[in-house]
């Protein structure tokens, strides 16, 4: 087995114990899987929950693609070869009861030749209503990961999250952020493939302990038409990021991927309000008030 034929079993191992995991958690959802096939080379495992108790939308997505890289892409790359390969797994939960976070979860590593290939990822969370000890539990957790393989990734990757997922048209961020990395090989980590390979998979393996953890603290509390409402404004933020500035987003519709199981991370339901401005001194304005750049949740 070559390298990139052992992060694509392991991402499949990874996809596999997280849907089992959350099936637990949710306690009455199941996930839909469907197989499909990339014209040009490769294909994936979709699989979708609908419906569940405490998931309102969730997918939790596979893939392992091959084939001609499009010239814009090459382009951006900065790259002239264009057999490429890229494996990954991608995950968005959007759940029924707004206190409990949207989360977002991307593990992926890219091929060209033996000198053009490079890890990417992160995880993040975007709450609809910003619990300040949750945010504290998640980064603590984050760091533990980073911590792990290397001393300078929890801070360099936070500030990557911070930068990365702000929707600069709102200036505010998407949510609490997390870590975002990208193009991560030896030269820039002082890791080798492998090292970086298991980095790769702690993060993977980081979603269900943190996201399950984040759902027992807030999936019964109480909640009103008010507090949906608000999270339905709160997805139509989420929309715009992903429709217009995710990079992932953007890989698989220029590469000819699989249309829905990129959409896979738009929510049900999402809502826009002309001019909304919250009440003063509610929890809406007091989320407002923490979507920005350089929090640091952690001392």
């Amino acid at each position: 087995m070559d390298f990139k034929e052992k992060v694509a079993e392991s991402y499949r191992r990874i996809q596999d114990q997280i849907c089992k995991g959350l099936e637990k958690a949710d306690g009455q959802g199941k996930f839909e899987e469907e197989i499909w096939e990339r014209e040009g080379g490769g294909g994936g495992r979709t699989r979708i929950m609908q419906g569940g108790t405490v998931i309102d939308r969730g997918g939790v997505n596979f893939s392992a693609v091959h084939g001609k890289l499009p010239e814009q892409i090459k382009k951006s790359f900065g790259v002239d070869e264009d057999d490429f390969f890229a494996t990954g797994v991608s995950i968005v939960i959007h759940p029924i009861n707004p206190w409990v976070p949207i989360i977002h979860m991307n593990i992926r590593y890219f091929e060209l030749n033996e000198k053009v290939r490079w890890f990417g990822g992160g995880i993040d969370v975007t709450p609809h209503y910003i619990i300040e000890e949750d945010a504290r539990f998640f980064h603590s957790y984050l760091k533990e990961v980073c911590d792990q393989s290397s001393p300078v990734f929890y801070a360099d990757f936070k500030s990557w999250a911070d930068r990365y997922f702000y929707i600069n048209h709102r200036k505010e961020t998407r949510g609490i952020g997390g870590i975002f990395y990208d193009r991560l090989n030896p030269e820039k980590s002082g890791l080798s493939y492998e090292e970086i390979l298991e980095f790769s998979e702690h993060v993977g393996n980081s979603f269900l302990p943190v996201y399950t953890e984040l759902i027992k603290r807030n999936q019964d509390r109480f909640f009103s038409d008010k507090h949906k409402a608000w999270q339905a404004l709160r997805r139509g933020r989420y929309v715009e990021f992903n429709l217009v500035y995710d990079a992932g987003t953007k890989f698989g519709l220029e590469t000819n991927g699989r249309i829905e199981s990129i959409l896979m991370s738009l929510p049900p339901q999402a809502n826009w309000i002309y001019n909304f401005e919250p009440e003063k001194g509610s929890e809406e304005e007091k989320t407002l008030g923490l979507l920005k750049q350089g929090i640091e949740w952690i001392s």
